[in-house]
This record gives structure tokens, C-alpha cells and sequence, in this order.
């Protein structure tokens, strides 16, 4: 053995319970090491292993590179669609990720098995290290080592003074300091910074409570979408919507009881300058009421200021325009009047979309037909540009382009088709006299006929607008924030505050004179021990002067940078 390594091990043995148990931190057993034989010595093995602080941060590397591809490949619980794209367009590459379960990352086995296995690992370093920390709290910090020349930081000096004023004034300050601190034989034992390990603590439980959150989140959450012209209601039940997604624990029960009408949306732009058309305003006026009987309440919804009702959320996520479409057959018979919405294609709110006319219609013969349209919507029409294409998107200059078509919509064969789609496979379209297809450009209150008595499509002067919502329900976003922020609390208590020690010793010397001795030990180096100690033993020496030395020279106030060597005195 070298003699470094032999000066560190009489200075552990010197130390003994001073310097020991200055963190809460369970001591790591080897992972080479081979359990005695038998089942019950292999389960310990594996449990000293699992719960260790090393396989804690390894499984947490792991959780967290194992979230990439969830990231990086569509997952079919946030939007099938692009899943089946991507099943599409890559034969190869699709069945292997399927297999791999790369298409629904956060509820695979493997991940599961990774989140499980960190959970219990925290636990179980959290366990055994709470319990140590209440056992450091009850009891008192340990006496001062025999040899205070062996610490880190260390000062000593005479004084006339007695020892025990001495140990009283320095109990006195060590107290006025916020340590914990008690006399115990010719020396006073202080410790300070316990916020340092209640920090560890905290950081661990609050990623337990980050775990737990996350999973109840994604079992019992629902992300459902909703779009409603102006006037509409809605209430907050499964038929109600366009569109959900939900985990795999969540029950229709589970939604938060409320309802909601839109009144009325309101987009306002900037008319000119490099950010013509940036919307300055876009916002929707609604009555919402909580409960089956719950009183009627008027909110206003914004971009990224979304109402809160519970564990739910209403967030305001798009919008568009509705032209209000009047249909009469070839006796004037209204057979559809409605505000149809239709999705915008650009930032300048150019949409496009489609009326059936599925019920009530019967051509010129007689026979019950079903009718088609597909619209295109600009609301700023500009006759310079050339296009068919909104230069604006506020209501300036609206223009309804239709074309149109008869015959079966196919909505009867039970396929699901989409409504803003028309299907015409089995639909004729309308000619004009020239053979060509029907179709017009409408302004407001114009009238598009339909040939040989076959009725008429009216634009109405009324353009109502639609809001798009996304309903969100997640029972463990608020207990997820809180234990984000104990985390970043907790962490921050770890690295800035350090556990440490201070001993005062004060003994009558062989001349009948005081000495003082004062020392420090901390869980790591650190500047901030000697200056401390430097501060505490400046007040103590004032309290305690300097007495002069046997040759008659000056006192000299203690100076704890300074490390003597072995049994010199200062």
C-alpha cells in the first residue's frame, strides 16, 4: 500500500464518526459482485443492484433515449393517419417497427418495462435514504475527532480566557449561525446544511411523482376536436365530437360535465406594411355553463389562453369561413339552407369544401335524387391577380366558385366518407349549353341555375364563421408541474447548499493558558468552508483574544487557510 493511500486511511480512521454520514446517499455495492448461491441470495443481489443510485440514472438514460422514437416516428395514438402513410410509403421498414411496437412507443412493453423498473429503483433508493435522514435529524451531530489538524480546514490560537467561556460563547454563535450545535466534553459539535440532503430527497420523490403523473396522464387522458360555426352548441359528450383520441383507461364517464354555445369569433388583421394579413386579433365569445344545471357564464377564448373547467381544457386552434347556401329544387321548394364551412388551403383563409344535399330533392321527372357541390371560397377576391386566390383574409371581397353534380352520394352504403370530400363515382355532372361543366363565380345574394328546371344554388349576403376547438382533458398536468418544479427546486438545494461541520475545542494547556482550536469538514472540498470557518473564528476571537506566546511575541489572530502539518502548532 502506498503511503497516500495509507494517510487516508488513518485520517478515515482518525476521523471515525465525525467525518461519516455527511449525505444520505445508500453506499453502492460493487456490481461484479456474485450473491453466496441459492434463489434468496440472487433476489438480494438483484435488489442491492436495482434499487443502487448507478441503475436509478442508467434506466433514466435509457427512458429518455428510449422516448426518441417516439419523437421521430408517427405514433398511432396522436394521429393514424400519418401512421398510415408511413406504412405506405415504406413496405420494408413499416412491418419491423409494427413488430418493434415504434408505432406506439409509450404504451410497448419495453418502454413500459423501463418506466416500471426506474419507478421501483427510486423507490428504493428513496426508501432507505429518507429513513437515514430522519435518523441524522433526531440525533445529534458527532463529537470532534481526537486530531483537528487532520480536517480540511483548521485554525488554533491562545487565549487568557477560561475553556469554558470559551465553549459558551462559541455555542452561543454557532446557534446565532442557524447550526445545529451542542457541547460534548472539551468541544462543541456544529453541523449546518441539511437543505442539501432534503433537496436530494425532494428531487428523487418529485421524479417518483413525474412518473406517476405521466402514466395516470396518458391511461385517463382525452384530446378530442370540435369545429362549430357561429351559433352553434356544443356539449362535452363522445357523439359531440369530430374527432377523439383517449388512453387505454379512460371511460366516457371520465368527461368533465359542461357545455358551451359560440357566439360569435372575431379575426381582425394588419391591413398593410411587411405583415399585411398577420392576424391581430382572433379570439371566440362564448356562453359556457358547468354542469347539468350549472348558471350560464360568458368567457372569451384566445390563442394559447385556453378555458379551464376541471381537469379540462377548451384551447382555440383554427378557424374559417361558413357562406350560408340556400338549394331549391325546380318548384322553388327549399331542400337545404345552411352555413357550410370550409377549410382553408392558405394563410389567406382560401377554402374549399362541399354541400350535399342528401334528403327532399326530386329532379324535373319527379324522381328523389341526391345533389353534389364543390365550393371554392375566397374571401378577398381580386380581379388584378388573375387567380382564384384570397389576397387578403378578412371578409373584402367575397367570391363562392360551385360547380355541381346528381346522382347517388354514396352516404347510404354505409362506407364512412368525409364531409369537406365529394365522392362522384356514382353522381353526373350538370352541363352548361355548351356541354361544359356547370360551374359560376357568386358574389353575395347571387343565384346559380341549375339547367333544364332542375333547381337553383343561392349565396346568401350572410358569411358566417367558424372556430375550431380542442377539447383536452389530462387529470395529471397539475401534479405534474408540481413535481417539475420540486425537481428543479430540490436539485438547485442539492448543488448550492453544502452539508458541513464545524468543531470548537478549547483546553488549558500545560502553561496553565487556553488553546483554541477550530476545524471544518465538509462533503467535498470547497473555498466557502475555510472562509466560513475563518468568519466564525474572527467573531470568537474577539470574544476570546489572543494570548501572547511563551517567547513573548505578539498574539496573532487564526488564520483556518492554513493547514498545519501533523502535531505542529501554529
Amino acid at each position: 500500500m502506498s503511503k497516500t493511500e495509507t494517510d487516508k486511511s488513518q485520517d478515515q480512521e482518525e476521523l471515525g464518526a465525525a467525518g461519516s454520514q455527511l449525505s444520505t446517499a445508500p453506499r453502492e455495492e460493487p456490481l461484479t459482485g456474485v450473491p453466496a448461491f441459492g434463489v434468496i441470495g440472487w433476489i438480494r443481489w438483484f435488489w442491492r443492484q436495482l434499487t443502487s443510485m448507478r441503475v436509478a440514472l442508467l434506466l433514466l438514460l435509457m427512458l429518455s433515449l428510449a422516448a426518441i422514437p417516439g419523437s421521430l416516428i408517427p405514433q398511432s395514438g396522436a394521429d393514424i393517419n400519418k401512421v398510415a402513410d408511413f406504412q405506405s410509403a415504406h413496405k420494408t421498414l413499416a412491418p419491423i417497427y409494427d413488430k418493434l411496437g415504434l408505432f406506439h412507443v409509450y404504451s410497448s412493453v419495453w418502454f413500459s418495462a423501463i418506466y416500471i423498473l426506474l419507478f421501483i429503483s427510486l423507490i428504493g433508493c428513496i426508501v432507505p435514504r429518507a429513513w437515514q435522514f430522519i435518523g441524522q435529524l433526531r440525533g445529534r451531530p458527532p463529537g470532534a475527532p481526537k486530531r483537528l489538524t487532520r480536517l480540511p480546514a483548521y485554525t488554533t490560537w491562545r487565549t487568557t480566557a477560561e475553556p469554558e467561556e470559551v465553549r459558551e460563547a462559541a455555542l452561543k454563535l454557532l446557534k446565532r449561525r442557524r447550526f445545529r450545535a451542542h457541547a460534548e466534553g472539551d468541544a462543541v459539535t456544529a453541523e449546518k446544511g441539511y437543505l442539501r440532503e432534503l433537496g436530494n430527497l425532494v428531487f428523487h420523490i418529485a421524479l417518483i411523482v413525474l412518473l406517476v403523473s405521466f402514466a395516470w396522464g396518458q391511461m385517463y387522458k382525452s384530446d378530442g376536436t370540435k369545429l362549430m360555426v357561429e351559433g352553434d352548441g356544443f356539449s362535452n359528450a363522445l357523439p359531440m365530437y369530430d374527432d377523439m383520441k383517449s388512453g387505454s383507461l379512460f371511460r366516457s364517464d371520465d368527461l368533465v360535465p359542461f357545455s358551451f354555445d359560440l357566439k360569435k369569433f372575431t379575426g381582425t388583421y394588419e391591413a398593410s406594411g411587411p405583415n399585411r394579413g398577420t392576424p391581430r386579433t382572433f379570439q371566440a365569445t362564448i356562453d359556457y355553463s358547468v354542469g347539468a344545471y350549472g348558471k350560464r357564464k360568458n368567457t372569451t377564448i384566445k390563442v394559447n389562453e385556453p378555458l379551464h373547467i376541471g381537469d379540462s381544457k377548451v384551447y382555440l386552434v383554427s378557424h374559417g369561413y361558413a357562406p350560408v347556401v340556400t338549394v331549391r329544387d325546380g318548384k322553388g321548394k327549399v331542400v337545404y339552407q345552411d352555413a357550410v364551412p370550409l377549410l382553408p388551403l392558405d394563410g389567406n383563409v382560401t377554402s374549399n369544401g362541399v354541400v350535399k344535399v342528401m334528403d327532399g330533392y326530386k329532379d324535373p321527372r319527379g324522381k328523389s335524387e341526391q345533389l353534389g357541390f364543390q365550393a371554392f371560397f375566397v374571401p378577398t377576391f381580386d380581379p388584378k391577380s388573375g387567380t382564384m386566390m384570397s389576397q387578403f383574409p378578412a371578409l373584402l371581397n367575397p367570391l363562392l366558385a360551385v360547380n355541381a353534380y346528381h346522382g347517388d352520394l354514396g352516404v347510404d352504403a354505409g362506407i364512412p366518407q368525409s364531409v369537406y370530400q365529394l365522392d362522384t363515382s356514382h353522381m353526373k355532372a350538370f352541363k352548361d349549353g355548351k356541354g361544359q361543366l356547370l360551374k359560376k363565380l357568386l358574389k353575395p345574394g347571387d343565384t346559380m341555375s341549375l339547367p333544364n328546371g332542375a333547381g337553383s344554388i343561392t349565396f346568401e349576403k350572410d358569411v358566417k364563421q367558424w372556430a375550431g376547438f380542442e377539447i383536452v382533458q389530462e387529470p395529471g398536468s397539475i401534479w405534474a408541474l408540481t413535481g417539475a418544479l420540486a425537481a428543479i427546486f430540490g436539485l438547485a438545494a442539492s448543488l448550492f447548499i453544502q452539508r458541513r461541520r464545524v468543531w470548537v475545542r478549547a483546553v488549558r494547556g500545560a502553561d496553565g493558558v487556553t488553546v483554541v482550536e477550530m476545524a471544518g469538514l465538509g462533503r467535498s472540498e470547497s473555498a466557502k468552508l475555510p472562509e466560513e470557518l475563518g468568519d466564525l473564528a474572527g467573531i470568537l476571537y474577539d470574544k476570546a483574544p489572543g494570548a501572547p506566546d511563551p517567547d513573548d511575541a505578539p498574539a496573532t489572530s487564526p488564520d483556518p487557510h492554513v493547514v498545519p502539518a501533523e502535531g505542529a502548532e501554529k
